[in-house]
């Protein structure tokens, strides 16, 4: 299914997949970890799940959303899994990990195949990007939380998904 919605830095552009929400299965997916290896979503159930969705590491909004999730894990610590994804190749994920001590949560690339962007509804297909999202994921693999950002220049709504992952753990 595709959708149409408007990002402020690349203009108007079409989401590919389904637009999830509460109550939905989270979809199965595969993205490639920073060592080039598979992380499988089978391997991360059980667990509550935040899964934090963002274009691009390299850009202002990103990189805050990503620093906040990260110290949010630190301090939940190994009750939940925190991952973020993008279409950002494996090497330049590591490259700004370690330059900025992301160690709290899982940042993982889906550009080899855009399956989980396709999968979650935020594949941007005329750019290969992926649109800012946040999901937050029972241990059953049931979605409790589903916000899609409308504006590439936009936070999500932090505060809003940490409730519910709070209530899971």
């Amino acid at each position: 299914m595709e959708r149409a919605n408007a990002f402020d830095f690349i203009g108007p552009k079409t989401l590919v997949g389904p637009e999830l929400k509460v109550g939905d299965k989270a979809p199965a997916f595969v993205v490639l970890g920073q060592d080039l290896k598979d992380v499988d979503s089978a391997t991360l159930a059980g667990k509550p799940m935040l899964i934090s969705v963002i274009p691009s590491v390299d850009t202002g909004v990103c990189d805050l959303q990503t620093k906040r999730f990260n110290e949010e894990a630190g301090r939940m610590g190994d009750k939940i899994t925190l991952l973020t994804v993008s279409a950002d190749l494996p090497f330049a994920l590591r490259r700004y990990c370690g330059a900025n001590e992301i160690k709290n949560l899982l940042v993982v690339s889906d550009h080899r195949t855009m399956s989980f962007g396709a999968a979650y509804g935020t594949y941007i297909k005329e750019v290969r990007l992926e649109s800012r999202a946040v999901f937050v994921v029972d241990g059953a693999g049931v979605i409790r939380h589903a916000e899609y950002v409308p504006t590439a220049g936009q936070h999500p709504n932090y505060d809003a998904a940490l409730a519910v992952l709070a209530k899971l753990v």
